[in-house]
């Protein structure tokens, strides 16, 4: 079996094949460090992490590269706004991102570059654009001559004279062509700036990912990923930089997520619909919206709603209850009977199903079908008057295995303390003494203190409500 990735660029599925066998170079565009991230910057984070996942549970050495955009207009106008100076700003956010995605399941990148600690090989990467004729320098700004590039709209599939400039696209006098795009820019009065050979400015933000791609992964990389919103004009800029100044192919594969809808609504500030992932996973638990963010495909839209996520997270719930209850029936039961080759064969298909699944251009919505076709199985075994012990951790190892891949954990509730331990087996007592009432009335204690009980063939079982 191989892995088949839909390839933007081509516009179909296309057999996986690294440049390197074994290894995979990956570059996925990260944030613009001037605020908390929203759901719509959490969905990349999280599908491509997992892609991650997935590739080294595949085998393969994954060297994995994400950017902070820490200098822009909207970095410096924050700033301005809050009264500290940028580094202070892009340092929180930084920390800040780095706390909203380690909740949301979600490693680190192997290299997390900034702009502004490769200046040096942006410049450098800008100088060549110019010697080579691909770029000039106009009033201090520097320009990208976007029709010198024979290749340009490829990535959009649109014709040069079609394409309208884009967002951070600015339009002015100094430019010999409305399409051209800046490379560099003159710094106003009061800005951060840094001293270059057209004079003092700062980068344009689509020469930054051409730049630190190259430094960090070379020429061409395997997989160069991001937001649908990415696709153009970022990304068909970068493969302009990066191709018209070696000469060779930026990305071999382009990789792409769908956007996000609030209530089948387009997210924005105006809306009041702008969801930050700070502020909701106070309320949401961070492995609910990792869930819900895989339960779609990573290519297809999603719509976020309170409903939606709600049913996301009674789906995980009954998956976490399976293999607690597995748990529960090794450490508990007194009749382990023989070993059964029929379940283990079982286990073993819906291992090779997700495979497939997944195989197919990452589908986390029928990967995750599989886990509840997992958890169905686990529940029939359960039904068995005796249990094996190799089949009891088969089904348990298997949990584990697909969920890591799907950055999800299987954390136990915490211990509780002796007096709600001595309530749970007072009810216990209750209730084989036929004293519903009583029963009935712990219960309802227990849940005061947001511990909920659930009774199951296996015993009585606790989460937190």
């Amino acid at each position: 079996m191989s892995i088949q990735i839909y390839n933007t660029l081509t516009r179909r599925k296309e057999e996986f094949t690294p440049l390197e066998p074994g290894k995979v170079k990956m570059y996925v565009c990260g944030p613009t460090v001037y605020n908390y991230i929203h759901i719509g910057n959490a969905r990349p984070v999280i599908v491509f992490d997992t892609v991650r996942r997935y590739l080294k549970f595949r085998g393969y050495d994954v060297q994995y590269v994400s950017n902070f955009t820490d200098v822009d207009d909207k970095i410096i106008k924050a700033a301005n706004e809050l009264k500290e100076d940028v580094n202070t700003l892009t340092e929180r956010f930084i920390e800040a991102y780095f706390e909203d995605v380690t909740a949301l399941g979600c490693g680190k990148a192997d290299i997390h570059p900034r702009v502004t600690e490769n200046m040096d090989i942006i410049i450098e990467f800008i100088q060549k654009l110019i010697d080579k004729g691909y770029a000039y320098e106009s009033g201090g700004d520097v320009y990208y001559r976007t029709r010198r590039f024979e290749g340009y709209g490829k990535l959009s599939h649109q014709s040069i004279d079609e394409l309208q400039v884009g967002a951070r696209i600015e339009v002015g006098e100094k430019k010999e062509d409305h399409l051209d795009f800046v490379l560099w820019k003159a710094a106003k009065e009061g800005e951060v700036k840094w001293d270059s050979p057209w004079g003092a400015g700062r980068p344009g933000w689509h020469i930054e990912c051409s730049a630190m791609a190259r430094k960090y992964l070379g020429d061409t990389i395997d997989i160069h990923a991001g937001g649908q919103d990415l696709a153009f004009p970022h990304h068909e800029n970068e493969i302009a930089q990066s191709e018209s100044l070696t000469g060779k192919t930026f990305a071999n594969y382009w990789m792409h997520n769908g956007y996000i809808n609030i209530d089948n609504e387009k997210m924005s500030k105006s809306l009041g619909n702008f969801i930050l992932v700070h502020d909701i996973i106070k309320n949401i638990d961070p492995q609910v919206l990792r869930f819900f963010m895989l339960s779609v495909h990573y290519r297809h839209p999603i719509n976020y709603s309170k409903e939606l996520v709600e049913n996301t997270e009674k789906g995980l719930e009954r998956l976490k209850t399976s293999y607690q209850n597995l748990k529960y029936r090794k450490e508990t039961s007194a009749n382990l009977g023989d070993y059964d080759e029929k379940w283990l064969s079982i286990i073993d298909n819906l291992h090779q199903e997700f495979v497939r699944e997944m195989d197919d251009d990452f589908n986390t919505a029928n990967g995750i079908s599989v886990l509840f076709e997992l958890s169905k199985q686990a529940n029939y075994y359960l039904l068995e008057k005796s249990s094996s012990i190799a089949v009891l951790d088969a089904f348990m190892n298997k949990f584990e295995e697909l969920f890591s891949v799907l950055g999800l954990t299987l954390e136990e509730n915490e211990l509780l303390d002796e007096d709600i331990e001595h309530l749970i087996q007072e009810r216990i007592n209750a209730r084989k003494n036929r004293d519903f009432a009583l029963a009935d009335e712990i219960r309802d204690r227990l849940k005061e203190q947001n511990i909920i009980l659930e009774d199951t063939p296996q015993g009585t079982r606790w989460k937190r409500g």
